[in-house]
């Protein structure tokens, strides 16, 4: 990569990532969630390097405002804006952050006996934001089945699962941390 398009290391600039966002159209809505997931994300990274872990908290935040890079062009389409997402920054050389971009609707390849990653803090960051508000688990989970659980009992199901995880996630994280989760937006704020 060259250094002029805002990234090294195949990490991206926050500058570089604010131009893909424009680039392929990402709604205001979506770019005022994906900044307030990034901003938790920062959070959540810096604290837990404090706190001993081996973390990068620039691969956390630009993988946070890049998240849903791919959800505007699969609006109203059956596409995957996860996979799409992948593919978008596998288009630009961002190899490090393809990984986070696919997996922070569910995580493939979880372990709770493994160190934290970044890949995890976005996946939980983005599950603490609705909209562009920091909430509960428990409300997001509410409006991801309202919203997407489709009076379905079996994607009902597989979310309520994914959530189960991220409870447990939650958990490890905060096990590292001075601050309860409850207290998330309000360090988000400082």
């Amino acid at each position: 990569m060259d250094e002029d398009d805002g990234t090294r290391n195949s990490v991206p600039s926050r500058e570089f990532c604010f131009r893909l966002m424009a680039e392929y159209g990402m709604l205001a809505n979506i770019k005022a969630h994906s900044i307030l997931v990034a901003r938790i994300a920062e959070v959540l990274s810096l604290d837990l390097v404090r706190a001993g872990l081996d973390l990068t908290p620039e691969i956390a935040v630009t993988g946070a405002l890049l998240h849903d890079i791919g959800k505007t062009p699969c609006l109203n389409t059956d596409r995957d804006h996860a996979r799409v997402g992948r593919d978008i920054c596998l288009s630009h050389d961002l190899a490090t952050i393809a990984p986070i971009v696919a997996e922070h609707v569910i995580l493939a390849d979880y372990s709770a006996d493994q160190p934290i990653t970044e890949k995890e803090i976005v996946y939980y960051a983005d599950k603490r934001v609705n909209h562009d508000q920091v909430v509960s688990l428990a409300d997001r989970l509410e409006y991801i089945i309202a919203t997407y659980g489709r009076n379905n009992p079996r994607i009902q199901s597989m979310i309520r699962k994914n959530y189960i995880r991220c409870r447990e996630l939650e958990a490890r994280i905060f096990d590292h941390l001075e601050f309860p989760c409850q207290y998330l937006g309000i360090r988000v704020k400082k």
